[in-house]
């Protein structure tokens, strides 16, 4: 074994041998693999082996179609079978409901390049002959769907690795990992040292364990997991001497259940309601080819289900159960990319569905280490989106909730109650006796509307029992004054001498003078957007910053990537230590004038001014700037004064119908300014002009900022895409994100967000579309639930077209 390396993978699964292959096709050939035991000897030799490109997340089907697209070619690199079958597959739906979000499947598909198609029940059982079509009301078809053999294609990796220069090194047992003063890691094995630049953590089952070497704790668990093998069956039999093929892959969401063929017979597995953790605390690590004990009683009920809607199963014998466990996020996600405060440490962990996503994995982290990007927008797998809010105890009833839940719909409006009541505000019961209707983000409650007694969320895709009441929220703001909670913002505070030179090459924008604000777009080197916040002067050195609450992890990682050595600056993610409310409308600068001693006068606190001023008895932060395009204030206050400054507004508000509003009436009070969000509408893929936020890049300031370079050169050449937003004439359905847009006939852009802004009674979606037909007005259509609706580009802003309210 080599005593040096640029980069040691840990773990000989189907994720580690991918981000090996990948490294050494990328040209880094000095990297060497370590598996405890055999490869494969974790959760992958005992998978299902099954394949999609279904995801829900866009971006992360990109990389499952990748995944698949790839085993040709390492099947042929390697000369290594991969025992890759396309059989294809069909998706069912036992209930309307699960057809809607089978049709939105679909419509993600015709952006993706991934082809679906809707078909009838019966048109699904004449492809796929062991179900009842009577038991269902609808299908989608992939052409794209298959099994393969786990072991033939985790060899393939580690084989074409291996031809490309890689090593790998079996019955290596890591036994710790220690950085050096110099920042190189030793990792320690059984059979002695190696020296490494980069470490990833591809551990698998043990993933914790090796995160526990260097100080993490990574939020994963692993479940039990079961599906059943069954004899050979006529039915079987019969299809395959017809049509000469294998019977097709069947997903049935609604029994929870998934279908292929295996030889002879059938292969059924279950994401069953009572589901079992295996290894809560450690896992041990002698477990190897081992299974675990069968528990039929507990996958009975799915069982049932699935006997009901595949009657052949009834007739058949039960050859084979087999448990085994594997590892997942509390979101069923992929835990990838560099971890925060361990430079040169890296995961590729938490991935349970290794062989639709293991390429892909594999792809982002590789591109990530050599070219200091993942060259996707892998948001959704990154592992900058938990905090250490996740906790053991958190992570394990996520994951609980997630695997019982794996099959069932996630409605738009329907929060989910596993691990909740982690974090709150000192307002909490406060605003929960106003009839606060709560959901989560990053781990802190929110509140998302306000109900009258009796009243609470009916989960669908249509306009559902929130709709007339955020409608009254969103008309108190807009006659009146509203206030909400905002203390799931991020906030930073920096101070230090050297501050303002390094906020100058963070940031694209304009420093502000000192007692203002201004919007800072963050750029990545290649000049797509990292980042987008408000960036506030306070003077006398001290700065404070304002940015979306789920990327706190994310953009303190690339901040402290950032600072300098000679620790001029000093940088502090406040998160709870500082909470917020709002205030906006017409009558809040009247609200706020009864509170404070201070000049808030549109003369002495103009748009975009800071300052620090009592609100009735309590010291707080105040920012003249609103993200619902009306006169508004953002006051941020230590924890301990938010009691007090909320009495004293809700007190002062009274006289001119002061009312509480939520995040929904917020997303629909921001769609008729046009303002985009982050994880939305600015994400790592696009320019600052593609996504209109050029206007905020100050391109001739002195300071030579990150992202510069990219900036001008999009600028110059004018970028691919242009955000708009587009009113629609929608039915009783508005947009969620991710539906296509059509042009001519054609897809040709996607929506990032939207929904019905109240106040100006419109469907709203904003997405992006080819620059060379986003300043068409006419011709576009946007799918909603299947039907595609007339839509116009809305150019200016519905609300205030000309912002006389929001700088009154």
């Amino acid at each position: 074994m080599k005593s040096h390396a640029k980069v040691v993978v840990i773990g000989g699964g189907v994720v580690g041998c991918s981000v090996l292959f990948h490294l050494a096709r990328h040209g880094w050939t000095d990297v060497v693999l370590l598996e405890r035991d055999e490869l494969t000897s974790g959760s992958t030799w005992h998978a299902a082996g099954g394949m999609h490109t279904i995801n829900g997340d866009p971006n992360v089907a990109k990389l499952q179609k990748y995944t698949i697209s790839l085993y040709k070619e390492i099947e042929e690199l390697s000369g290594q079978a991969t025992g890759v079958h396309l059989t294809g597959g069909v998706l069912l739906a036992a209930t309307e409901a699960r057809l809607d979000w089978l049709r939105g499947v679909v419509a993600k598909g015709r952006y993706l390049g991934i082809e679906l198609e809707e078909i009838s029940a019966n048109e699904a059982a004449e492809l796929m002959p062991l179900l009842d079509p009577k038991q269902f009301v609808g299908a989608v078809r992939n052409k794209e769907d298959g099994h393969l053999d786990p072991s033939g294609v985790t060899h393939a990796y580690a084989k074409a690795a291996r031809k490309l220069g890689a090593e790998v090194e079996r019955f290596t047992k890591v036994e710790d990992i220690v950085r050096r003063p110099d920042g190189m890691w030793r990792v320690i094995t059984n059979k002695g040292e190696v020296v490494a630049e980069h470490v990833v953590n591809a551990g698998g089952l043990w993933a914790r364990e090796v995160g526990r070497m260097v100080g993490l704790e990574l939020p994963v668990l692993a479940m039990e997991h079961m599906y059943l093998i069954t004899e050979d069956m006529p039915e079987v039999a019969a299809w395959n001497a017809k049509t000469g093929t294998e019977i097709i892959h069947a997903v049935d969401f609604d029994g929870e259940l998934y279908l292929r063929q295996e030889r002879g017979g059938m292969l059924m597995g279950t994401y069953e309601k009572a589901n079992k953790v295996w290894s809560e605390f450690q896992t041990p690590w002698n477990f190897g080819h081992e299974l675990l004990e069968p528990d039929i009683d507990r996958i009975a009920p799915s069982l049932e289900v699935g006997f009901r809607h595949f009657p052949a199963f009834e007739r058949t014998g039960i050859k084979q159960i087999i448990n085994g466990p594997f590892t997942f996020a509390p979101d069923g996600n992929p835990l990838v990319g560099p971890v925060r405060g361990l430079p040169g440490f890296w995961v590729a962990c938490g991935v349970m569905a290794g062989f639709s996503q293991g390429g892909g994995v594999g792809l982002a982290l590789s591109n990530w280490m050599i070219e200091g990007d993942p060259g996707a927008d892998i948001w959704a797998m990154d592992v900058a989106r938990y905090g250490d809010w996740a906790t053991m105890a958190y992570t394990n009833a996520k994951v609980r909730e997630n695997y019982s839940r794996r099959f069932s719909i996630r409605f738009p409006n329907e929060e989910l109650p596993a691990g909740r009541l982690l974090k709150t505000t000192p307002i909490y019961d406060l605003l929960s006796a106003k009839g606060a209707q709560w959901g989560v983000s990053y781990g802190l409650e929110v509140p998302l509307w306000y109900a009258p007694a009796g009243v609470k969320d009916e989960f669908s895709w249509r306009r559902s029992s929130d709709f007339s009441h955020v409608a009254n929220e969103v008309a108190t703001v807009r006659e009146s004054v509203g206030m909400a909670e905002i203390s799931n913002f991020a906030k930073y505070k920096m101070t230090g001498e050297g501050a303002a030179a390094w906020l100058d090459r963070i940031f694209a924008c304009k420093l502000p003078k000192p007692g203002r604000m201004t919007l800072a777009p963050m750029l990545k080197d290649d000049g797509k957007l990292i980042g987008d916040f408000t960036l506030a002067n306070i003077g006398d050195g001290e700065w404070f910053i304002a940015g979306s609450g789920i990327a706190e992890q994310y953009h303190m990682r690339w901040f402290e990537a950032h600072l300098p050595a000679d620790s001029s600056v000093r940088l502090e993610a406040l998160g709870q230590k500082l909470t917020g409310l709002a205030i906006a409308g017409p009558k809040a600068r009247d609200v706020l004038a009864k509170v404070s001693r201070a000049d808030v006068s549109n003369a002495g606190f103009p748009f975009m001014a800071v300052a620090k001023m009592d609100i009735g008895t309590a010291p707080c932060l105040v920012g003249r700037v609103s993200y619902t395009g009306d006169l508004g204030y953002e006051i941020w206050v230590a924890p301990e004064y938010q009691r007090a400054a909320f009495r004293a507004l809700m007190a002062a508000g009274e006289e001119f119908g002061l009312g509480l509003f939520g995040s929904r009436a917020l997303n629909a009070l921001r769609l008729e300014k046009n303002y985009g969000s982050w994880a939305r509408e600015y994400r790592p893929v696009y320019g600052p002009l593609e996504a209109g936020l050029d206007r905020f890049v100050a391109y001739g300031k002195d300071a030579d900022f990150i992202g510069k370079t990219g900036a001008l050169a999009e600028r110059k050449q004018g970028g691919k895409l242009r955000l708009r937003t587009f009113i629609l004439d929608a039915d009783d359905a508005d947009v969620i994100g991710d539906e296509p847009i059509w042009y001519d006939g054609a897809v040709r852009g996607w929506v990032t967000s939207g929904g019905y802004a109240h106040h100006s009674k419109k469907s709203v979606a904003i997405g992006y579309v080819p620059k060379e037909i986003a300043d068409k007005s006419d011709g576009f259509e946007i799918e909603v639930l299947g039907k595609r609706h007339a839509a116009r580009v809305q150019a200016a802003p519905l609300f205030d077209a000309n912002f006389e309210r929001m700088r009154a």
